[in-house]
This record gives C-alpha cells, sequence and structure tokens, in this order.
C-alpha cells in the first residue's frame, strides 16, 4: 500500500526533528528478524539514549538533504534501519554491536556505517567509536579528575594533622615522666 504524499512529509519532518537532535546515526543492513528481535534492540538503545527506525530510503535521503546532512547514498540501499544517538553516540554504538553479538544476529544485522559530527563513517569507524568512552563514563572520569587534587589535599592535611598529634602526644609523655619522677 502506498503512503500519502502527506504521510510522506509527516516522516520527513519527523526524520529531520531526529537529525537535529542527535550527534550521528548508524546504518544497518537488517532482514529477516522477528517483531519480538526488533523490540528488543530498541528497548537496548533506547536505554542508551538513541531511537531504532526503519526509514523508507527515499525519505530518509530527503530528510538528510533538508537537515543539510551528508547524504550516503551508497549506504541507503535495501533494507535497512536507522539508529540515532542522541548525545551519546559511543554507549549507542557499544550497545547495538554489544547487543548484535550477544543475540548472534550477525546473519541477520550488518553495520554498514553512519555519521557522526559530520563525517562520514564506515563500519571499523562505527566499531572504534564503539570503544569510546560513553558519555556517563567521561562523567566519571571527569568527576575522578576533579576529586583527585582534593583527596590529594586532605590526605596531606590529615598525615600533617597527624604528625602535629604524634608531637603533642610525645611532649606531654615526656612532662608526665618529668613530672613524676620529680614527685
Amino acid at each position: 500500500m502506498p503512503i500519502s504524499r502527506e504521510r510522506k512529509g509527516e516522516l520527513v519532518s519527523s526524520y529531520v526533528d531526529m537529525l537535529k537532535e542527535c550527534d550521528g546515526f548508524i546504518i544497518v543492513k537488517t532482514q529477516g528478524l522477528s517483531v519480538s528481535q526488533i523490540q528488543g534492540l530498541r528497548n537496548t538503545i533506547r536505554e542508551q539514549n538513541g531511537q531504532y527506525i526503519v526509514a523508507k530510503n527515499t525519505l530518509m535521503r530527503k530528510a538528510l538533504e533538508t537537515a543539510n546532512w551528508i547524504v550516503p547514498d551508497d549506504l541507503l540501499v535495501g533494507p535497512v534501519a536507522i539508529i540515532f544517538g542522541r548525545d551519546n553516540m559511543p554507549g549507542v554504538s557499544k550497545a547495538l554491536l554489544k547487543h548484535i553479538e550477544d543475540q548472534e544476529f550477525a546473519e541477520k544485522m550488518q553495520v554498514t556505517g553512519g555519521i557522526m559530527t559530520g563525517d562520514l563513517l564506515d563500519a571499523q569507524q562505527v566499531d572504534a567509536i564503539s570503544k569510546l568512552p560513553t558519555l556517563d563514563e567521561l562523567r566519571a572520569q571527569l568527576a575522578g579528575l576533579v576529586i583527585s587534587p582534593a583527596q590529594g589535599v586532605v590526605n596531606a592535611l590529615h598525615q600533617a594533622t597527624g604528625g602535629v598529634v604524634n608531637v603533642l602526644q610525645a611532649y606531654l609523655d615526656k612532662n608526665e615522666e618529668t613530672a613524676g619522677a620529680s614527685a
């Protein structure tokens, strides 16, 4: 059943909105996945603040042109799905590749490439991005960098006060011995 012109316009508009909200996307060739398998993949991607859609290639091309993105004509061929990454492209790509591996989808699903920050990516580059730290991992590393000097100051103060306490205790012990010997 053909899609009406009005519905095509709505779809292109929604794809443009998704492109405006994302920092990149991955294109995956799919074939033979069941509805429950796709739903499981959608949930995995959603957990990483991503979105999985199956788009008509011509409508996706139109949306990319409208949003002034690179149009990867050689990747938008045949049955494909688009996985959008919203400010966490490494996390989305990591989740996607792990899901494909865990579910043994290699025959049914293949990453062909994508786009991130205006650069066209091939499958190997998407794999390389999946090895980058996720947004949460970067936040944890940054917090560690901020906390580390403060922890050093706390340790130095603790050691310094411990040293002062030891000197005072030795002085008091010496005075008690001297007072006890005088009496």
